[in-house]
This record gives structure tokens, C-alpha cells and sequence, in this order.
């Protein structure tokens, strides 16, 4: 008798589609002693069922879909997956996103089809069920498990996918609706998701957040790693559920369509204008065309706004919080107008639904469209926006896919002119990249077409709200207090500083930090391409670059400001960052009595920051000599703090390294404090402490003859 293939997929991006495929596999495992087969078909994530699973196989599946026709047996598949002592056996998905283009999928089609004579049970992550891939899986499963969460957004994508695989003519009977991460404390309660997506809910999977984390520290299945917990429970009852039904052998009977993943496949690869015929409907928007029905429904609106409501001609970038109030209630009358006028019945019977089809219009006419919510949100610090479809999130260090995308191009463009326009800078085919800055400080870049391949693409490195102090850091673990003392000390003692690190480190919220510790009665002038810094102090000048106008002139660099700045009457200069020519500026200022100067420079630790200012200060154009270079350096720069990211996320202080002066023809460095990674806790999170060296710095006598109390013990080994 030939096995079952089961097909799972996400309503949306960060359900937990992958883990419940990975345990509904152990639980029939566990259940009924029969090893299934988990195969990784998620060409989005790349890689997220081996950490789920503990696994890292050398083969994938893009290897099983070349394999030469021919019989499909457990000895020929071995060399591509593995065979684990606990009982399934896993195929993995590619860890490159070039790799996974070279699927094959004739090749994948006579996988799918003879799999079924080696096991019985085969459960296939497919993603979000969008590609070609996915469809292929859709063609020879016998079950479509689509996982939802009780949440409006993800219903109403689980929505979506519901219609296309409805439009792809597959059997509604085979998909079975599954909430996943529910809690009887949730507003939205299986009756209400049953009504809305007009299918009858198969299973719910409780919420169990410590018991989740827990086994994916350990790389273990929870069914394995949480065995007897109420959520493995909840998937051994599902298995069980499916048997005693016999579930999967009612929907074996089904027929079901064929050839829909290469007709699709030939769509999306079809030149524009040249989609083939008879495509039999297409899954997803970008392949034919087809655009979801919310999508359709909010551009309507949209349209109707415009000619109801001329917005261009009206300041909806106004800083006035009593014209912005005024405005979008104008705004939102004319929207539920609109609303009032469409057919709404299908697909916004709930009032929570209602809700937020308003939210986003008005959101996307005044404000910065599916952005507006990710900004709220104060766990979130970093936005990237790679496609229309797809913007990534950083919470905790990490990115991940967010549940919001954009309803077009035109939108997201809209969004980039709603931020650029107030700053007097412009983007468009002619200069098709910008840097800007929100108005509470968030950093942006944008790139357009013909730059960027996919459409617009925005990165928002957020500001955060409160302002960030050396405690915050402490607390944070990113520091301790007895070092920010020391920093203080050095600070105030006008120590030339450098602070040095990657992209994402946290290098501008250090320096903001020591900006913080300059005395309240000295002048402080800032220089920044886009004005991030947050001084507490009065005293304070703030200056900004300014772009090429559209004749191509008028620009004014870091190092024209700089330069304006010595004239200024600065006690401290804080450069934003170094990027150039502007280093030798910044050394010379420092050596030329414009001592506690602080600036930032992308490094990866203190000895490669020298060799980049060295880099930057030869960008000048002056032809001066290496030797005379390090000779500036070495009697400019007093102490390089090198910040750095962790492969957990976790940002630290890594190195406060002295800069000693020269020997020979080499600028001598000595570390002060360095930071000793010493392990992994169970949720993966690097064990480390901050260890002095030993060394006393030479600054530490003059900062004494000043009268600063600075304890040797510090220094002391430990």
C-alpha cells in the first residue's frame, strides 16, 4: 500500500509552520512506531528545520531532484538524507538561496511519486506554498495542512492561500485548517476563524512559549524534548485524530489536478507580456498577475480616496500635531465613505477585519503605509524592506520575516517620498539612492530601480525612544559599571576616542553614551551625514551634510563641516562617523588642540581600525607619507573602544584598547579590557565576562595629576 504525503504551509511568515511539520512527523513516529520521512521544501528559510531538528546534512533536496530516473529505494536515497538513531529519516533544504534555483522539478515530481513506496508517512515543509516547488508537493500529497494563528492578519493571508489553492482546482477537502500557538485567552476563538475562513478548524495546538524555546536550545523536537507537556500531547492527539478517522486514506480517493507546478514555473519565467496560455491560474501575484482579494480591495479604495480627497495638494507632512489630527479624520470620514460604497460583505464580515483595512488605508494615505506598526514597536529595531512582499525585522538581534508587506510599488514609493521630501532630498532614476532620517532620528537608506532588481529598497535602523544611557548599557550586559566609570574617567580627562565595529554593533549608541559624559559647560559641535545624536547637554552645535542639489552642485561633505567647525570655538568635536578623506581632518583637529574629540569607524578590532584610518586619511589626496600617517595617528588617538555584534545579537563592548604611541614604524596598541566569551547558555546565548588585561595605561598617571581617582585595582589581572 503506498504511503502518504503530507503538504505543510504557513498563512503567514512566523507561525510556526516548520515546527509543527517537524513534531507532527515525531508524534506519528512516537504514536504508531513507523518512521516517517521530513522533507525541508522551504526555499525561503533555507535551513530553519535543521536547527529545529539538530541536523546539518551535507545533501539536500535540491541533490534528490537530480537524481538519475531510475528506482527509488532506501539504499539509493541514503547518500541524501539522514537516517537519525531516534527513528525518521530528514532530506534538507539548501543553505543557499542560489542553490535552491537549480531545483529540478520533473526530477522532484518522480522523487514525490516513488517516495511513497519507501514510507509510509512523509510530511513536506512547503514554505508559504508560493512556488513552484511547493505546488509540485500540492500535486502528489494527499493532505494540504495549512497552519493559521488567531491573529487578523494571518487569518486573512490564510485566506489568500485558501483562494489560490481553490483557483488551482485542488480539492477543498483536502486542506485541513490548523491553529497554531492558541490560548483560551485569545479574542479570536476557533468559531470565529471557522466563520471567517468558511472551513471547519482540524486541530488546535496550544501556546507553550518555555517548552518551544526549550527544545530549540536543545536542537530537539519538542515531542521529543517535552515529552508529556500538554502541547506534545496536543500533537499526538492530532496524529491519533487522523487515524481513527482515517483521514488520509478517505483523501487518497481525491482527484487532483496535475502539471500545475511547470505551468506555473513557465509563468513566472515567461517574458513580461508573454505569459503562456491555459496557465490554470497561477499561486501567488507575482507569477500571472493575480492579486489577493484584500490587496485589490485596499487599491480600490485608494483610488476612490484620490478622487475623492486631491492628498498631493494638500501638507500631509505637516509637524503639527493639531493639523495632522485634523487631517487624518478628514481622512478617515472619506475612507469609511468609501468603504460604506464597497462590497465588503466577503471579505470583511468582522468588525476587527473592518478595523484594520482602515488602519492600513490611512496608514498608507498619511503615513508610512505597513511601516507605521513596525516603527510603534519598540521591540523592533531595525527594518528592512527587500521587496514589496518581503520586509525583514531585527528584534533581539535577530532578523526575521514580519507579518506586513506593501499593496504595490507605487505605495512603497509614495512611502520613500513621504520621508525624503521634508529633508530637502530627493530620489528618483537620476540619483536612484538617498540617505535620510525619520523624524524621531531613525537612520534610512533608500534604493531604487534600476539599482535594486526586485523594486524600492528601504533600511530603517530605528532610533529609540529614550534616550540611552551607560546604564542601559550595563544593564544590557553590553558593559559593566566599573568600565563605564573608566569611560567617564576617560572622557572627562579629554582623551582622543575612537570608537571602532561592524555594521548593526551599536557603535552610534555608544557614542551617543560618551557624548553624554562631555561636562554640561563645554561647546560641543556635532558632524553627522544624517543628524542621529541625542546630547543631554545645552551647549551644543548640530550640524548636517547636505546632497548635490539637482544641477549636481551644492553638496557639503563631513570634511567641509569639520573644517567649518575649527572655526567655531569647539571644545569637543564629535564626528559621526569617518567614511573618508575627512579622517586626516579629524586627526589634525585633534592634534592641534581640540583634544576629547570623539568619531566612529567600521572596523573588526582595534588593530584593523588603525590600518582603515590609515586607509581613510590616504583618501584625502595629499600623498603623505605612511610613516607620517601612523606618526598622527599615534599621538591623535588615545583609546579605541571596539564594539561588536555576537552571533547571538547580543552587542558588547569587546576591546578598550590603549593607544600606546610608536615603535619603530608601527603604532603600538595595548588592551586595556577585553571580553572573554566562555560558552553557551540553553537558550543559545553567549556565557562571557569582561576581563582586564593586567595593563596599566600610561594616560592613567596624567588623569591623576589632574585630580580624577582612578583605582589601580581595576587593572588588576583576574
Amino acid at each position: 500500500m503506498a504511503g502518504h504525503i503530507i503538504a505543510v504551509v504557513g498563512g503567514k511568515g512566523g507561525v510556526g509552520k516548520s515546527v509543527f511539520a517537524a513534531n507532527m512527523a515525531i508524534a506519528h513516529l512516537q504514536e504508531f512506531k513507523q518512521r516517517p520521512l521530513i522533507v525541508d521544501l522551504d526555499l525561503t528559510s533555507l535551513g530553519d528545520q535543521n536547527i529545529i531538528l539538530g541536523q546539518n546534512p551535507a545533501k539536500n533536496i535540491i541533490d534528490v531532484s537530480k537524481m538519475p530516473p531510475g528506482p527509488v529505494d532506501p539504499k539509493t536515497l541514503a547518500p541524501f538524507m539522514v537516517n537519525t538513531p531516534v527513528g525518521y529519516s530528514y532530506i534538507a533544504a539548501p543553505r543557499d538561496a542560489v542553490i535552491a534555483r537549480d531545483m529540478d522539478l520533473e526530477g522532484l515530481g518522480r522523487f514525490f511519486k516513488a517516495v511513497t513506496q519507501v514510507f509510509n508517512y512523509i510530511v513536506v515543509d512547503c514554505g508559504n506554498g508560493a512556488d513552484a516547488s511547493a505546488l509540485k508537493a500540492f500535486e502528489f500529497a494527499t493532505a494540504i495542512f495549512v497552519v493559521t494563528t488567531a491573529d487578523v492578519i494571518v487569518i486573512n493571508q490564510t485566506k489568500r492561500i485558501l483562494g489560490k489553492i481553490q483557483e488551482l482546482l485542488f480539492p477543498p477537502e483536502m486542506v485541513q485548517i490548523v491553529i497554531n500557538r492558541y490560548s483560551i485567552n485569545n479574542i479570536i476563538n476557533p468559531q470565529m476563524i471557522q466563520k471567517n475562513l468558511g472551513r471547519t478548524v482540524y486541530a488546535a495546538i496550544p501556546e507553550d512559549v518555555a517548552t518551544c524555546e526549550g527544545s530549540l536550545a536543545k536542537a530537539t523536537p519538542l515531542c521529543i524534548a517535552g515529552a508529556g507537556t500538554p502541547i506534545a500531547r496536543a500533537y499526538h492527539d492530532l496524529v491519533r485524530k487522523m487515524q481513527q478517522t482515517a483521514l488520509l486514506d478517505n483523501l487518497a480517493r481525491l482527484k487532483k489536478p496535475s502539471g500545475v507546478a511547470s505551468k506555473i514555473q513557465a509563468a513566472i519565467q515567461a517574458p513580461s507580456g508573454d505569459t503562456p496560455k491555459d496557465n490554470g491560474g497561477v499561486f501567488g501575484r507575482s507569477a500571472a498577475g493575480v492579486m489577493d482579494p484584500w490587496t485589490a480591495m485596499k487599491l480600490r479604495i485608494h483610488k476612490a480616496l484620490v478622487e475623492q480627497m486631491d492628498l498631493k495638494k494638500m501638507n500631509t507632512d505637516t509637524n503639527d500635531s493639531k493639523q495632522r489630527a485634523v487631517l487624518r479624520e478628514r481622512t478617515q470620514k472619506a475612507v469609511l465613505d468609501v468603504l460604506s460604497k464597497e462590497d465588503t460583505e466577503s471579505l470583511l464580515s468582522a468588525r476587527e477585519l473592518k478595523a484594520q483595512m482602515l488602519k492600513e488605508v490611512l496608514d498608507e494615505a498619511l503615513g508610512l503605509g505597513p511601516l507605521e506598526d513596525l516603527l510603534a514597536d519598540d521591540s523592533v529595531t531595525e527594518i528592512m524592506v527587500n521587496a514589496r512582499d518581503q520586509i525583514y525585522i531585527e528584534k533581539g538581534g535577530k532578523p526575521q520575516l514580519s507579518k506586513v508587506n506593501f499593496s504595490s510599488e507605487n505605495q512603497m514609493m509614495n512611502v520613500v517620498e513621504r520621508i525624503v521630501t521634508p529633508l530637502g532630498r530627493r530620489v528618483d532614476e537620476k540619483v536612484p539612492y538617498v540617505d535620510a532620517r525619520l523624524q524621531d532620528g531613525s537612520r534610512v537608506h533608500v534604493i531604487i530601480p534600476p539599482l535594486a532588481l526586485r523594486g524600492p529598497t528601504i533600511t530603517i535602523r530605528k532610533f529609540p525612544k529614550k534616550r540611552i544611557e551607560y546604564k542601559d548599557l550595563v544593564q544590557f550586559g553590553s558593559m559593566t559599571e566599573e568600565i563605564a566609570d573608566f569611560l567617564r574617567a576617560c572622557v572627562e580627562a579629554k582623551l582622543n576616542i575612537v570608537v571602532s565595529g561592524g555594521t548593526g554593533s551599536g557603535k552610534t549608541t555608544l557614542l551617543n553614551v560618551l557624548s553624554n559624559f562631555i561636562p554640561s559647560t563645554e561647546r560641543i559641535i556635532t558632524v553627522e551625514d544624517s543628524a542621529e545624536l541625542q546630547l543631554a547637554q545645552d551647549h551644543v552645535v548640530r550640524l548636517e551634510t547636505r546632497p548635490k542639489n539637482i544641477e549636481g552642485e551644492g553638496e557639503v561633505s563631513i570634511r567641509d563641516l569639520i573644517k567649518c567647525c575649527l572655526r567655531m570655538r569647539p571644545d569637543r568635536i564629535v564626528v559621526g562617523e569617518c567614511r573618508g578623506g575627512e579622517a586626516l581632518d579629524m586627526l589634525q583637529a585633534m592634534n592641534t588642540g581640540h583634544s576629547g574629540s570623539l568619531t566612529t569607524l567600521h572596523a573588526n578590532n582595534p588593530r584593523e581600525c588603525l590600518a582603515r584610518l590609515e586607509t581613510l586619511v590616504m583618501m584625502s589626496g595629499l600623498g603623505i607619507s605612511l610613516k607620517a600617517i601612523r606618526e598622527n595617528i599615534a599621538s591623535a588617538v588615545g583609546l579605541i573602544i571596539q564594539q561588536s555584534r555576537l552571533s547571538d545579537g547580543s552587542r558588547k563592548v569587546t576591546y578598550i584598547t590603549e593607544v600606546v604611541g610608536m615603535q619603530g614604524e608601527v603604532v603600538s596598541l595595548q588592551d586595556i579590557f577585553v571580553y572573554k566569551q566562555e560558552g553557551l547558555d540553553k537558550k543559545r546565548k553567549i556565557i562571557g565576562r569582561f576581563v582586564p588585561t593586567g595593563f596599566i595605561p600610561k594616560f592613567v598617571e596624567e588623569m591623576e595629576a589632574k585630580g580624577m581617582k582612578i583605582s589601580r585595582g581595576l587593572f588588576a589581572a583576574k
